[in-house]
């Protein structure tokens, strides 16, 4: 049994950022030498990669998300989500 749901898009983006710190540490070791600059379009990729996958394994998953009740919520429209029955206080 997972403890948690697989979720691709932190998968991608956490290897973006894990190989900007390679690119940097290679540098601060000597073995090459790595411009300032050249990490920032390895991030932006890495995250707009990442955005994509998250949005297909989404839409891949579609309604079945794995948690109790999700599908009541999505038919009603109710829900104990943030925001959930708070509306402005009557005095």
């Amino acid at each position: 049994m997972l403890r948690h749901e697989f979720r691709p898009g932190r998968l991608v983006a956490g290897s973006a950022f894990v190989l900007a710190g390679v690119l940097y540490a290679g540098d601060a070791g000597g073995h090459w030498e790595t411009p300032w600059f050249a990490v920032i379009p390895v991030v932006v990729a890495g995250l707009c990669l990442a955005a994509v996958t998250g949005l297909v394994a989404r839409a891949i998953r579609g309604h079945r998300d794995g948690r109790p009740g999700a599908s009541a919520e999505r038919s009603t429209g109710t829900g104990a989500g943030p925001g959930a029955g708070a509306g402005p206080a009557e005095s």
